[in-house]
């Protein structure tokens, strides 16, 4: 049994990567902690992990979280860097955070707006990169891994095998995503209120200020072997959670529009998280609640020359504590699917 510590475990991901870890087979439970939770029950804050309920949250320390063999880091960006730093080189730690995900360090101090704590393997093990590899292979070994964004995950696997098989442009990439209230955290936030959002549907980090763009920036560079730009405009949705992205990119010059579905296909055929949906089939975010993974459908406007890709995925599952999981077994040795959902609750 692997005795792990999920740190951050009052909010809505850290709440999520301990749902998933009750139902993982060799996983045992250890420290859950937070800030100002601490003291509490875990059922006040978390009423639906009833076998959890009786459990102490206590605070985030590195003297708490000593003695596990994975920690999980569901912290508010900006707080793993010290963190982990503490813990050792020789535990396992997966961040859900933002803090190690970047390679450029400019870019970090450019959205973020503060010192870049360093970079970690990846956690998208699915990610096409140029070449023909997989993002897996860098994150087998590893000690340290850095979750994916929930919007990343959606555009970076929706788009990159159309990048890895040289079918897309590199620039004019437009993506505008819907995502639920969950994704924005479990602080009170008067914009998240259920009377603000009921009914309506608003846009927010428009004109490429959201914090996520880099990120898919430099995962599609990584699928493309070029550099691509994205204009990313997320928006608001009245949902719970769950997010839909539509991922628009030009064709390659020469590119035959015939050869895309297949593009795709090939790319995740053995994935088990990633399914493109049959043709004439859509994505809905209903279809994959709760579960980790990704549904996907692909198509051709060819009257502009454009392919149009729609992702749905859960974010708080597939795009964050799934993922946490899922890179956990990768890094252990274990079956990449272990405790992981692959069937959504409906309705």
């Amino acid at each position: 049994m692997v005795r792990v510590a999920v740190a951050g475990a009052s909010g809505y991901a850290g709440g999520e990567v301990l749902r998933l870890l009750l139902a993982h087979p060799q996983v045992e439970i250890g420290a859950v902690t937070a800030a100002s939770s601490a003291g509490q029950l875990l059922g006040a804050v978390h009423p639906h992990l009833t076998p959890l309920a009786s459990r102490v949250v206590e605070e985030t320390t590195p003297q708490t979280l000593a003695g596990h063999d994975v920690v999980f880091l569901a912290l508010p960006h900006g707080h793993s860097g010290a963190l982990a730093a503490e813990l050792g080189d020789d535990v396992v730690v997966i961040d859900c955070g933002a803090d190690f995900r970047l390679a450029d360090a400019s870019a970090w101090e450019t959205f973020y707006d503060t010192p870049h704590a360093g970079t970690w393997a990846y956690g998208l093990p699915e990610l096409p990169v140029a070449g023909g590899d997989r993002q897996r292979g860098a994150i087998l070994g590893q000690t340290h891994v850095a979750v994916p964004g929930c919007y990343p995950t959606a555009v970076s696997l929706a788009l990159a095998p159309g990048f890895a098989a040289g079918l897309l442009g590199s620039e004019g990439v437009v993506v505008v995503a819907a995502s639920g209230t969950s994704g924005a955290g479990k602080a009170l936030k008067p914009h998240l209120l259920g009377a603000e959002v009921m009914g309506a549907m608003s846009p927010y980090g428009v004109g490429g200020t959201h914090r996520h763009t880099p990120e898919i920036e430099q995962n599609l560079t990584a699928a493309a072997g070029v550099p691509v730009t994205v204009s990313f405009t997320p928006t608001l949705a009245p949902m719970p959670r769950g997010i839909l992205a539509t991922c628009t990119a030009p064709l390659a010059e020469g590119a035959d529009p015939a050869a895309v579905r297949a593009a795709w296909e090939d790319a995740y055929a053995d994935e088990p998280f990633v399914h493109v949906l049959p043709q004439g089939t859509w994505p809905s975010t209903g279809s994959v609640l709760g579960s980790n993974l990704v549904h996907l459908q692909v198509g051709v406007d060819e009257r502009v020359g454009r392919v149009v890709v729609v992702a749905a995925v859960d974010n708080l599952t597939k795009g964050t504590a799934g993922a946490a999981v899922q890179c956990m077994n990768l890094v252990l040795g274990l079956p990449e699917t272990t405790g992981l959902p692959v069937a959504g609750v409906a309705p």
